[in-house]
This record gives structure tokens, C-alpha cells and sequence, in this order.
């Protein structure tokens, strides 16, 4: 069983046992319990409920394993050619590693 959840904007496909990283999450605590219920997906050993625009009744619970991880850097390099015009800027994401606990459908 898996369902497809929206969190924080972006879409995920969510097993129990697995582990994913997130966007960050602001107050959230190693070992703390998350639920998500922006289910769009489910499927149920081949059954499918897709939902319109979420599947009711649906949640995705999740425990925090790490509340902040810093991803790899990112390099953002900008030039126009011939204008002498070069700009270099960088930055690292950060994240929130969650792993699911359990699908409700």
C-alpha cells in the first residue's frame, strides 16, 4: 500500500518504512509525530482511489528522524557573454528527514 502526498508544496510517494527528505519543517522535534493529509493518491494492493482534489479520510502519519539536515551545495553562476558581466552565488538546502509510519486510507 502507497499513497502520493503533498508536503509543503511538493508530491511524495509515501510507503510505511520509508524514509524521505523534506523540505524544512519549522517546529519540528526529533521523535515527534507528523500527519499529513494532503493525500492525492492511494492505492490499496491494486485498488486506486484518486481523489478530487484529495482522497477524504486519508492521512500519511510520519515520526521526525532528524528535524534539520543540510543538503549539498548548490551553485548558482549567471553570465552574459561578452559583457564582462559574471555573477556567483551559492547556497545549501535545507531539510527535514521523516520516515512514514503508517498509511491511513
Amino acid at each position: 500500500m502507497y499513497a502520493i502526498v503533498e508536503i509543503n508544496g511538493q508530491q511524495f510517494k509515501a510507503e510505511q518504512g520509508k524514509k524521505l527528505f523534506v523540505h524544512h519543517i519549522k517546529d519540528a522535534k526529533e521523535g515527534q509525530s507528523v500527519e499529513f493529509d494532503k493525500v492525492l493518491l492511494v492505492d490499496n494492493e491494486g485498488k486506486v482511489q484518486v481523489g478530487a482534489p484529495t482522497v477524504d479520510g486519508a492521512k500519511v502519519v510520519c515520526e521526525v528522524v532528524s528535524p534539520l539536515v543540510k543538503g549539498d551545495k548548490v551553485i548558482v553562476f549567471k553570465m552574459k557573454r561578452r559583457k564582462d558581466e559574471r555573477k556567483r552565488n551559492g547556497h545549501r538546502e535545507q531539510f527535514t528527514q521523516i520516515e512514514i509510519k503508517q498509511v491511513i486510507a
